[in-house]
């Protein structure tokens, strides 16, 4: 695999045990060449108990086996439940499973069961690339629940994660559907995955859909073939379109289809747009610029206002991002000043609109004045209205043409208010002259719109705050406020888009006033809650990720051997300094920017760190490493290099990609070649080699390197001084130890803490050692 997470990696894994179930029907002998695979994880990370990722999958699992095997005598299919070990080392179950056991050459569909969260519904997020499952599930689910919308996020690499389905759908080809739970996000591998949290509801809800759903498949006739679907996949016109309606109706079409409606809707809107333009001449064209750049205001001021609260809360707060506890604050600290700011910008396009309409009209003498200042009103109004439309519309034909399937939001969002337009304004109006907007056409215009997109537009914010946790992928990298930032730009987009045409009505009747005092007092209201600390920022339920490391730092530079350094370094990826922390731990630790740990995969830019009672619990004859055993020179250089990874069977090596072409991985002492010459990839100049095994997995290791035939080899010096290169090597060793020091500060953490696992990240120890280019 090469696609997101997995770019520039090669990934090693032994010692990886499965439970496999197969129900085979008892009067179908051939459906032993035909299975459906029904797959979750058993394993989860150091972290936690794993009570959302992924036991609730498993429990339902189970279940759905018991009943499978009473209702298998009429199927036409087999069925495989895959209980896997080492998806959160990478994918590794779902790999060896598709890639080496004799059953997956029969599997015709894959369902994974996942979950980034505890709780709620388990929705879809992904499917295809056939979209006969997708369909067959919206027509038999009991309970259905799913967003196209979630798909082009997770596509899109938005959110940094992976699950098995894309192994199925990559490697092996396979079409079918990802479900997942997505509530409380925040809790994702932290200590709050626990089943207190896990709702039997939850469990309930996808177990009813998955059984209706697996009893109809099953039964089919039909299923998707394997590899057929890709190239038409890829011309965008085979895939599904897909939302569910608060979880009872879910409306699935194929692109193709979206595409002719898109296409009809954005042809008749442009010929309406047209005719209205040829019919009201030069002054309506400038009305409908200047209608357009209220919209333009409208945006400016609402994200600058929203903008602006994400800068002052880290300065008047003890954390950056304190509405992680408690999502609802981002309505006082974000959502007011976003409207505030729609408000203010629609409103000073509503004067500019006013000023030219008055011009125009003035011109008209047979009106008189008192009428002709009510019809100015009126039709600044209208445009305003108009102009909301006009938003979505842009937005209707970007999506129709980069096939974006979440584009029906704009569809819904353009048709209903413009139908309501014109037959409420236009076709029962029976004067010519421009009259107030009805409440009628917000009522019926808005209603379908925001009965679609208002549970999805909720449900992913709850998702970008729970993730804002682990927003920093390298500690101290990234600024405090930009995981405000991206809420509160979230939240500014959302009110925008959807108030537009809300509050083109408010101008007229007067309600300015009243908004105004009332987001006024909500946002101080809830500044106030924030800086006086009356809600905390992370509770016992809902933590802030950290992770407590000891490292002993064997690096080096050419010939030089260095003592290794240890120390126990604290830090997190949730936004915000560490000073609470570090006060009631009390165990003499320091914080600040000038140490920055290469932990290999990931960079700590800002932490907190002792060397106190460090040299305790762990002992040197651990430390890997990393010989040179031959290095020729010839037509090109190769280099073979001796690994020992001593007692780590989990670590992490990086080569340097701008020096060495390719390489070649063997097992030392079986000399089995785990990994052959092909094609190396890189991120940011390097490429990462991942091995995690058990009890028996090697320790011993030769690596071949082919270098570059440009290579610098940097061999010179600086004002005097041998000039310190990039390594060639770097490796970390990750060991299953927790020091003295350790259990101390483990013991110590303030109850709103958690240690945060994931697949890259070390357990409590790691030996950091390196090779450098001149060895």
């Amino acid at each position: 695999m090469a696609g997101g997470l997995f770019k520039g990696r090669t990934l090693v894994y032994s010692d990886l045990n499965h439970i496999i179930i197969r129900i085979l029907p008892k009067y179908a002998p051939e459906a032993v060449d035909n299975a459906i695979l029904v797959s979750s994880h058993i394993d989860t990370v150091f972290s936690t108990g794993g009570a959302g990722d992924c036991s609730s999958c498993v429990a339902v699992m189970l279940e759905l086996a018991r009943g499978i095997s009473q209702w298998a005598h009429g199927f036409k299919h087999a069925v495989i439940f895959l209980f896997n070990t080492g998806e959160e080392e990478g994918l590794n179950g779902a790999h060896s499973f598709i890639t080496q056991h004799p059953w997956s050459k029969s599997i015709r569909l894959a369902i994974d069961l996942e979950a980034m969260g505890i709780g709620g519904k388990s929705g879809i997020f992904q499917a295809g690339p056939d979209p006969w499952p997708i369909e067959t599930f919206a027509a038999v689910a009991k309970y259905p629940s799913g967003q196209i919308i979630a798909q082009d996020i997770f596509s899109s690499g938005a959110i940094k994660s992976a699950t098995d389905f894309q192994v199925y759908r990559e490697v092996a080809g396979l079409s079918g559907l990802d479900f997942a739970y997505a509530d409380n996000t925040a809790v994702y591998h932290t200590k709050n995955d626990k089943l207190e949290l896990l709702k039997l509801g939850s469990l309930q809800h996808l177990g009813e859909n998955m059984l209706a759903f697996l009893l109809k498949i099953a039964a089919s006739s039909h299923l998707p073939k394997v590899n057929t679907m890709v190239e038409e996949d890829n011309k965008g016109q085979s895939t599904a379109v897909y939302f569910d309606i608060l979880g009872t109706y879910m409306v699935v079409y194929r692109q193709h289809f979206a595409n002719m409606l898109h296409k009809s809707v954005i042809a008749q809107s442009l010929l309406i747009w047209t005719t209205s333009l040829l019919m009201g001449g030069y002054p309506a064209a400038i009305s409908l610029a200047l209608s357009c750049f209220s919209v333009i205001l409208m945006w400016i001021f609402a994200l600058s206002f929203s903008v602006l609260a994400a800068f002052i809360i880290p300065l008047i707060s003890s954390s950056p991002v304190p509405y992680v506890a408690n999502p609802w604050l981002v309505v006082g600290l974000f959502a007011a000043p976003a409207l505030l700011g729609a408000l203010t910008g629609q409103y000073l396009g509503y004067l500019i609109l006013h000023t030219h309409l008055s011009n125009v009209y003035t011109k008209k003498k047979q009106i008189s004045p008192v009428i002709q200042a009510d019809l100015i009103k009126s039709e600044a109004e209208r445009w305003l209205y108009k102009s909301g439309s006009l938003q979505w519309l842009i937005l209707l034909i970007l999506g129709t043409y980069y096939k974006i399937g979440s584009s029906y939001l704009a569809l819904f969002w353009l048709v209903p208010p413009a139908f309501a337009y014109g037959f409420l304004e236009a076709t029962l109006t029976p004067a010519r002259f421009p009259k107030p907007l009805k409440l009628a056409t917000l009522l019926i215009g808005l209603a379908v719109p925001i009965l679609i997109s208002a549970g999805g537009f909720i449900r992913l914010a709850g998702t970008i705050i729970g993730t804002v946790v682990r927003l920093d992928r390298n500690p101290g990298g990234t600024p405090d406020w930009l995981g405000n930032v991206i809420v509160a730009t979230y939240v500014a987009a959302v009110m925008c888009l959807t108030l537009v045409y809300l509050l083109s009505y408010i101008h007229l009747p007067g309600a300015k006033k009243s908004i105004v005092l009332s987001t006024c007092l909500l946002f101080g209201l809830s500044l106030a809650v924030v800086s006086l600390g009356i809600i905390p920022p992370f509770t016992k339920d809902t933590s802030r990720a950290v992770n407590v490391v000891h490292v002993v730092d064997m690096t080096r530079s050419f010939d030089e051997k260095q003592d290794p350094r240890s120390y126990v370094s604290l830090f997190s990826s949730t936004p915000g300094k560490l000073t609470k922390e570090v006060e009631q731990i009390n165990e003499g630790f320091r914080c600040g920017r000038d140490k920055v740990v290469d932990l290999v995969t990931f960079s700590v830019k800002y932490s907190c760190w002792t060397f106190d009672d460090t040299d305790n619990g762990w002992s040197e004859s651990d430390v890997p490493t990393m010989h040179v055993d031959s290095d020729t020179h010839g037509d090109e250089r190769i280099t073979r290099v001796l690994i020992d990874t001593k007692g780590s069977t989990r670590w992490t090596l990086a080569i340097n990609a701008d020096e060495i072409e390719d390489f070649t991985f063997k097992d030392a002492g079986s000399s089995e070649e785990l990994v052959l010459v092909g094609d190396m990839s890189s991120v940011d100049g390097w490429h990462i080699m991942q091995f995690s095994g058990g009890k028996n997995a090697p320790t011993r290791f030769d690596l071949t390197l082919f270098w570059m035939k440009n290579s610098t080899r940097l061999d010179h010096k600086v004002e005097g001084k041998r000039e310190e290169g990039t390594p060639l090597l770097k490796l970390r060793t990750d060991m299953d130890i927790v020091t003295p020091k350790v259990d101390r500060v483990l013991s110590k953490l303030p109850p709103w803490c958690s240690q945060f696992g994931k697949s890259t990240s070390p357990h409590t120890f790691a030996f950091l050692s390196n090779l450098p280019v001149n060895f």
